[in-house]
């Protein structure tokens, strides 16, 4: 596989595989940090059920936070590859800095603000007095290395659409690596426990950011990240096709947030259970959600440079393989849901009646897994081609829905049946977006 790909000549089903399996590899193993912090947790003698649940209402605030890095670097590196697609590697160079610039701005924002707020927050999404101070210990921790997550995520954007797909791979197996070898030694050896977990976190997504770093300021890449040339409309260019991607991301988190806190309220007694058995759920639905999105985010410099070349035709090809890719992945993933997701839930705990309640939330929350396909791709093929408000209004809708069956569904049945809210949301809002692309694509090129 050559380092670097040429988006606007390379054959597009060998340009597909080549950007989209390293992201997929990227996502998986970024994935990973999060369900090897929660497997080791879910082991701590005598604790690890219950510290599985604080560190289960911390998980979507962690992503949320990650998510910012997104909103940033996937928006500027469609942009960017734009440009480049244009032949203007000046603006391109423009962007990247801008990016780095609102990055840094962006982390210590979160940090103060989790910081100052985060014991009220806690309990807000789902912690119980029992819980919180597992919850209080991995926020914490975490936080206060936020800035070397969101750096990480956001400029490893800027090494994949530029070509370097599998740069931008190395980049997040180089911080699941340190995350793998520091768990055990922090949590067991050292003895620290849920901290243990957290700091082990913090320096993996160090060593990737300083990965990144390094990297974009070597000779190897085209455009390198700089200083200067700040421009507000184009930072806001940046957010505005940053936007759609970021609250697929962010309204996931704020989502399962909603989830845990409803999973609590109607619960009762069983309402740390049930947040466990999200947790676990929500850990294996990330092993199918994070490819997906790499499959469609991966591959989103492809459309972009196409588009600012103007080449219509490997744009229709690139989203058809694209699409097909997404297909013959979620087709896997939903038979190994079926029939497998035992062996995933003993990762997380023996209690054999956690158990089988966690593979019944795995069988039910993965039902329409196929579908979700068209969502992820479609929505992710608008936001390359600058078709911002369409792929935020079909992000929304499938978010709202998601919302709306979250907060019905245990009033109506019980807490329980609130794992079928993901399937429902997930197929309607599929259904839709496929009919929604189909129309608006044959308008988009015939203006093209």
């Amino acid at each position: 596989m050559k380092i670097q790909n040429d988006l606007g000549q390379d054959p597009i089903p060998r340009l597909v595989l080549h950007l989209a399996v390293p992201a997929m590899v990227a996502q998986f193993v970024n994935v990973l940090y999060s369900i090897i912090d929660r497997m080791y947790i879910g082991n701590i003698p005598d604790i690890g059920d219950l510290a599985l649940a604080g560190v289960g209402v911390c998980g979507p605030i962690v992503t949320l936070l990650s998510s910012f890095g997104t909103l940033v670097g996937l928006g500027g590196s469609i942009l960017t590859a734009m440009k480049l697609g244009e032949k203007k590697p000046k603006q391109a160079k423009q962007i990247i800095a801008n990016c780095f610039l609102m990055l840094l701005v962006f982390s210590l924002t979160l940090t103060l603000f989790f910081f100052l707020f985060r014991e009220t927050l806690l309990y807000w999404f789902g912690a119980s007095p029992v819980t919180m101070p597992y919850a209080n210990t991995y926020l914490t921790i975490y936080t206060a290395g936020s800035f070397f997550a969101l750096t990480a995520v956001g400029m490893n954007y800027f090494i994949t659409c530029q070509g370097f797909a599998a740069v931008g791979m190395v980049t997040t197996l180089l911080g699941a690596v340190v995350n793998i070898l520091l768990d055990p030694v922090f949590i067991f050896v050292l003895k620290l426990n849920v901290a243990g977990a957290a700091i082990a976190t913090v320096l993996a997504q160090f060593s990737s950011f300083l990965f990144v770093l390094l990297f974009l300021r070597s000779k190897k890449v085209p455009i390198p990240v700089t200083l200067g040339g700040y421009s507000l409309p184009l930072m806001k260019r940046v957010l505005a096709l940053g936007f759609s991607p970021f609250l697929i991301m962010a309204s996931d988190n704020i989502i399962l947030i909603i989830l845990n806190s409803v999973l609590q309220r109607h619960g009762g007694a069983q309402g740390d259970s049930l947040i466990t058995c999200a947790t676990i759920v929500q850990s294996y639905a990330a092993l199918i959600t994070g490819p997906m999105l790499g499959i469609s985010g991966g591959t989103q410099a492809l459309i972009s440079f196409n588009y600012g070349a103007r080449n219509k035709s490997r744009i229709k090809e690139a989203e058809k393989y694209i699409l097909l890719l997404c297909l013959a992945f979620t087709t896997v993933m939903f038979l190994i849901s079926r029939f497998l997701p035992q062996y995933f839930v003993t990762l997380f705990t023996k209690d054999p009646d956690l158990l089988t309640l966690s593979v019944w939330g795995i069988q039910t929350f993965t039902m329409a897994v196929i579908p979700l396909s068209f969502q992820y791709v479609l929505v992710d093929g608008l936001t390359a081609l600058g078709c911002c408000k369409a792929s935020l209004s079909l992000s929304l809708f499938r978010k709202s829905s998601f919302v709306a069956f979250t907060l019905l569904l245990p009033v109506l049945f019980t807490a329980k049946h609130t794992f079928y809210a993901e399937p429902l949301a997930d197929f309607i809002s599929s259904a839709i977006t496929t009919v929604t692309y189909l129309l608006l694509m044959k308008r988009f090129f015939r203006q093209m």
